[in-house]
C-alpha cells in the first residue's frame, strides 16, 4: 500500500490485481476498474467506466513527484512512502537543533560518516547516515559549517538525540 499526496488531499492506494492493461485499485475504501496504457512515453489512456481520460505524467523534483497534466487541470503528486513520512514527521532533511550539534530522533545505528573535523562543509552536506527502523536517513548542515568534532564512529549504535558530530 502507498499513501499519496494529490495536492492538498492524502489518500492511501492499494494495487489489487493487473492483468496486461486491466488494473483494479484501491483508492481508500473505494475500489476503481481500469484499463491504462501507455500510448508514448509519459502520456497514459485511461480507461474507467467506459469514459476515457488522458493524462500525462511528469517527474518531479524528486523520484517520488510528479506533476500530472489533463486535458483540463493540473496536480501535484507526491508518494509518500516509509522514508518521507518520517522525514515529514521530524520536519524536514535538515537535523540541528541548536545549529552546533547533528544527531538523529530515533535510536540506530550509524552506517557513515562522511566529514573529518576542520572540514569546512557548505550548506546541505550530508555529514553522517544512520540506519533506523531498517531505513536510511541522511543527516545534513542547514548553513555551511566546519566540523569541529566527531562523536561517533561507522557502526556505533546511537540513542536518539545523541549527538553525533559537532559543527560551529
Amino acid at each position: 500500500m502507498l499513501e499519496v499526496k494529490v495536492g492538498d488531499r492524502y489518500a492511501k492506494v492499494k494495487l489489487l490485481s493487473r492483468e496486461g492493461n486491466s488494473i483494479q485499485i484501491k483508492v481508500d475504501e473505494k475500489i476503481y476498474d481500469l484499463d491504462i496504457v501507455e500510448v508514448e512515453k509519459g502520456i497514459y489512456s485511461i480507461l474507467k467506466d467506459n469514459r476515457s481520460y488522458n493524462i500525462e505524467l511528469v517527474q518531479g523534483d524528486s523520484a517520488k513527484s510528479f506533476l500530472i497534466n489533463t486535458y483540463e487541470e493540473n496536480f501535484e503528486l507526491e508518494i509518500i512512502d516509509a522514508e518521507t513520512r518520517y522525514l515529514m514527521n521530524r520536519g524536514g532533511e535538515d537535523s540541528e537543533e541548536d545549529g552546533r550539534s547533528i544527531s538523529s530522533p530515533m535510536p540506530g545505528k550509524v552506517i557513515k560518516i562522511l566529514v573529518e573535523v576542520g572540514d569546512e562543509i557548505p550548506e546541505g552536506t550530508t555529514v553522517v547516515i544512520v540506519e533506523a527502523m531498517k531505513m536510511q536517513s541522511e543527516y545534513k548542515v542547514k548553513t555551511d559549517r566546519i566540523v569541529t568534532e566527531i562523536l561517533v564512529k561507522e557502526g556505533d549504535a546511537i540513542d536518539a538525540n545523541q549527538p553525533l558530530v559537532n559543527v560551529e
